[in-house]
Formats: C-alpha cells, structure tokens, sequence
C-alpha cells in the first residue's frame, strides 16, 4: 500500500512537471504583451525565493511550554465559564449563538441590535454595542478570545511541529490575498494576538536558534508614505521628511487648528480618514468606525479631499481605470482585477461602487480568504502535515 502511494505521488510530479513546462512559452508570451517580466523575474520569483527559504527553515517552537500554556487556556476558559452562568443566572452552552442570543436578550432583556431568519446576532459587532449594558459581555468576549487562542494556537498549532526539526514549517503565499500581502498558513502564523495578555504570552513559546534573537521591525505608515509619493502632495512630503506626525498635520489641516491645538480625539479621526482614504472607505464605513453620523463623516472625507487636492486626484483616478478597465496596477506594473465596477455620483463625489451581489460576495469570500490565509480542507491539511514532517534538520 506504501509503495502504490509512493509510485502515485511520483506520477502526479512527472505530470505536474510536464503540465509547467508547457506553460513556459504561453506565460512568457503573456508577461512581455503585459510588459510584466521585470515584475515576475526580479520581484516575484525573487521573492518566492526567499519564502521557500523561510518556510524550509521554519520557526522553533517548544513543544511543552505550548501544552503547558493550553493547560492555562483551559483554566482560564473554566473560570470564565463559572462566571457568565454566575452573572446570567444560568447554565447553558456559550458557543451557541441561539442559546446565547436567548439568554441575553429574552431573559436579561438587553436591546437587540440585530437579528437573522435564525435568530439573534451575537457577533463580536453586536457584543461590542452591548459591552456598557451588563457586565456578562465583557466576559463573553474574554471567553471567545480564549476559545480562539486555545483551538487557533494550541491545538491548531501542535500537529504542524516537525518531528524530526522540532520547528514549524508554515507557508507563505504570494498570491492567496486580495491585497497583495504576503500570507502565512498551515498554520497562520502572521495573526499571533498581542492586546490580550495570555496573547502575549503565546509568543515566548517560539524560540530563536541558540546564539539567535528575534527582531521585529516594521516600516513607519508605509501605505501613507507611498500615497504621498504617487500623489507627490507637498504638505504630506513634508511631514514625513521634517518627521512630524502624519496624522497630527492632517487633523490641523482638516480642522483648521495649529499642530499644539489638535487633541487626541481629533488625531484619532484624522488618522481613520487618512487610512480609509488611502483603501476607499465610504461616508457610511467611516461614521461606524468613528460612532458618528453618516453626515459627519462625509463632511471628513469631503474636507480631507480639499485640502489634500493632488491626493484626490490620483483616487479618482484610479477609481475611474478600475472602472473602465476593471483593474489597477501600480508603478511596477503589479494588477489588481475587479470582476464589475462602476462610478456612480453621490454628493457631487466619485463613488466607487460594487456593481452585484455576485461582486459583493466575491469581495467577501476574498476578505475571508486573507483572514484565514488560503487554509485548506481536512484531508489536504493532513496531507501537508505528512509532507512537512519529512523535512529534515538543516
């Protein structure tokens, strides 16, 4: 039985090798009609490289320390199991969502916010809405984060330590988001929480190679700093080069405040307008970002788009091309498709706007996607797994 499995994985590389080499001429042709071979030769094979190297070498991992820290998840997750039924004066499964919905809002009686054909809604949204209503919520949410922490990074993170390396051998993706970002999967490790304490505490389990450390860097609002760039808006050049607070000079700008005047409230506005700006927020995802009215928020965005004028122009822009030609792509000749778009005018504004369902599903499953990195089903998993545990220790 071995040996005809062995003999099948032999036959499928023979094919898949043969199926590649017949591709060559045809992507080839296609990369230079698109002017794309700069891209794919010194950006994109370049950088799988460099992740096949990440993902041979893997990250080390102490095995007891992240069962020992999943015995505590576990003790934590009893504990604020006693206390929801305490508060609610009741035993009943947490992890339904009717049996929950049904003791919070029939029998506590707090507001409900949303409700489906199969009952009330009591998404992480919903729960946040109710947080200063009772006092169960907020142990709701700390039971749902360490559910998370316990099924995501323990049990979820076990099977994949290599038997023979003792490290985890994650993927990396080029290609699995719909923004572009590398992604990280079998298992995930990219989303390792930070804002919850015992999150914190995941992290001591990964160890560097002896005489090794761990540096974290991260580049200072590239997103903006790039947006500043195409646009080539003098104000925000300046900002950064003079290294003041992008979202401090916005906020004077927007309120027509000096840099000492602006408070932190209007900085933390001014920072979500900058970022929505830059991936194409609406009036409507705005104000429910910053608890404001639809009006307020539109009024932001509008005051944003007159002062930083060049800005405004390059998002127009491409918002047009998008869709015109249904894609965008950037300076080093990357695209970005959309299945239909069009422009429609909503106040006097360039609105992009998803044109069907179909799309909006489409931009949903693609936003499910980056979240759970390109995770596949069962049987594939435990496939992987078998893969990854024959690496050997380099």
């Amino acid at each position: 039985m071995g040996e005809e499995s062995e003999e099948e994985e032999k036959t499928k590389t023979c094919i898949y090798t043969y199926a590649i080499s017949k591709l060559y001429e045809v992507t080839k042709k296609k990369l230079e009609e698109q002017k794309q071979t700069e891209l794919f030769e010194n950006i994109e094979m370049k950088t799988s490289e460099v992740l096949a190297k990440m993902q041979y070498t893997g990250i080390g991992i102490e095995k007891e320390e992240l069962i020992e820290y999943g015995r505590k998840l576990k003790a934590e997750i009893e504990k604020k199991t006693e206390e929801i039924y305490k508060l609610c004066g009741q035993e009943f499964n947490i992890n339904s969502t009717k049996q929950l919905g049904k003791v919070l809002f029939e029998d506590l009686k707090l507001p409900v916010q949303k409700k489906k054909k199969s009952g009330y809604s009591t998404d992480v949204e919903v729960l946040e809405k109710l947080r200063e209503e009772h006092p169960v919520i907020e142990k709701i949410l700390d039971y749902r984060q360490l559910v998370k922490l316990n099924s995501t990074y323990v049990e979820g993170m076990l099977p994949y330590i290599n038997k023979k390396t003792d490290r985890i051998h994650s993927y990396f993706h080029q290609t699995v988001t719909a923004t572009g970002r590398i992604s990280s999967a079998e298992p995930n490790l990219q989303n390792i929480p930070t804002r919850f304490e015992l999150g914190k505490q995941l992290r001591k389990v990964f160890k560097p190679k002896k005489g090794c450390i761990f540096i974290d860097a991260d580049y200072s609002q590239i997103e903006l700093r790039v947006f500043a760039h195409l646009s080539d808006d003098k104000n925000m050049i300046e900002a950064f080069n003079n290294g003041v607070d992008i979202h401090r000079e916005v906020a004077s700008k927007v309120f027509e405040k000096s840099l000492d005047e602006v408070t932190s409230e209007e900085r933390r506005k001014a920072k979500a307008v900058n970022f929505g700006i830059v991936y194409g927020i609406s009036d409507f995802g705005l104000g429910e970002q910053l608890g404001i009215s639809r009006k307020e928020a539109k009024k932001y965005i509008e005051d944003y788009l007159e002062k930083y004028k060049r800005n405004k122009r390059i998002y127009e822009k491409n918002r047009r091309r998008g869709s015109g030609e249904g894609l965008c792509n950037n300076r080093i000749r990357k695209k970005k498709k959309y299945a239909r778009a069009k422009i429609t005018k909503l106040h006097d504004k360039a609105i992009w706007t998803k044109s069907s369902t179909k799309h909006a599903s489409a931009r949903n499953s693609s936003r499910h996607n980056e979240a759970c990195n390109g995770r596949s089903n069962k049987r594939n998993r435990k496939k992987r797994i078998k893969i990854k545990n024959s690496f050997t220790s380099t």
